[in-house]
């Protein structure tokens, strides 16, 4: 069985399978059969060469209305490409090049996430009202105070088994707990789950995922996991009444105002 530094070993497979948190090290261990990628059909995108965007107040609305993505999928993808563009860093880009190194000898690449948008509904399910608006008001509050690109470099050091990913749940799961249950240890178990999976129909496998979910994966495996179970959608509520309706616009308008006020007490 290949390993490498960055790559750990998976035991008891039908041939020889490693995870690596980096698609460097990931290279060096030679041609395999298939490579697994933290991705899922709707971020394949990302394995494409791309300009770093942080999405504007318009596009946000736009995806809002055309239901591409939820509210807390919209806020959470705008926060992470601030905190991508303060670190001038491009994600994915370790996809992007085992990717390519597959593609360029015949190799199977398998995405092995779980659909992104089951993830962003349960998490956004799993919050309570009262959370929703305080998650609202979390991402503005924190984009305005956002770490110099210094001290986030310095906070992924301190923390050298995340990458920023990871780094950026794990800060919001302090205000946010069901964050981690959802956006990460589901994730874990799923994947841990299917690379299972193709680790038995393969002769050789290699698993490119971020930091954080490598010790997730490796702590799942050959664990019993009801897959069906993290794939099943929170029931909307259609009790909610007028009072909760207008409770949440107006603590939403409360951010809005409170933070218009503060941004222009600072010009």
């Amino acid at each position: 069985m290949r390993s490498s530094e960055g790559c750990h070993r998976l035991p008891e497979t039908s041939g020889s399978s490693s995870i690596c948190s980096s698609s460097v090290n990931f290279a060096r261990g030679g041609f395999w059969q298939a490579v697994f990628l933290e991705l899922c059909a709707s971020r394949i995108a990302i394995l494409t060469p791309q300009n770093l965007q942080v999405p504007t107040m318009n596009e946000m609305i736009d995806m809002w209305k055309k239901k591409k993505m939820n509210t807390f999928g919209i806020l959470y993808s705008w926060f992470l490409a601030k905190v991508a563009s303060q670190l001038e860093v491009l994600p994915g880009a370790e996809f992007r090049v085992a990717f390519e190194e597959a593609m360029s000898y015949g190799g199977k690449v398998i995405l092995g996430d779980r659909p992104v948008q089951i993830t962003l509904r349960r998490t956004w399910g799993k919050m309570s009202l009262w959370h929703r608006a305080k998650f609202l008001y979390y991402i503005i509050f924190q984009s305005i105070f956002l770490p110099s690109p210094e001290e986030l470099n310095q906070m992924l050091k301190d923390m050298d088994d995340v990458d920023m990913l990871t780094l950026v749940i794990q800060e919001m799961s302090k205000a946010f707990p069901s964050l981690m249950e959802t956006l990460l240890h589901e994730r874990d178990m799923y994947m841990s789950s299917k690379l299972l999976k193709v680790a038995r129909e393969h002769s050789s496998v290699v698993a490119v995922v971020g930091k954080g979910h490598v010790s997730g994966i490796k702590k799942n495996w050959q664990q019993p996991i009801e897959v069906q179970s993290l794939l099943e959608l929170p029931v909307a509520n259609q009790g909610a009444s007028k009072l909760k309706i207008l409770a949440s616009i107006g603590a939403l308008s409360g951010v809005i105002i409170a933070s218009g006020i503060y941004i222009c007490g600072r010009k």
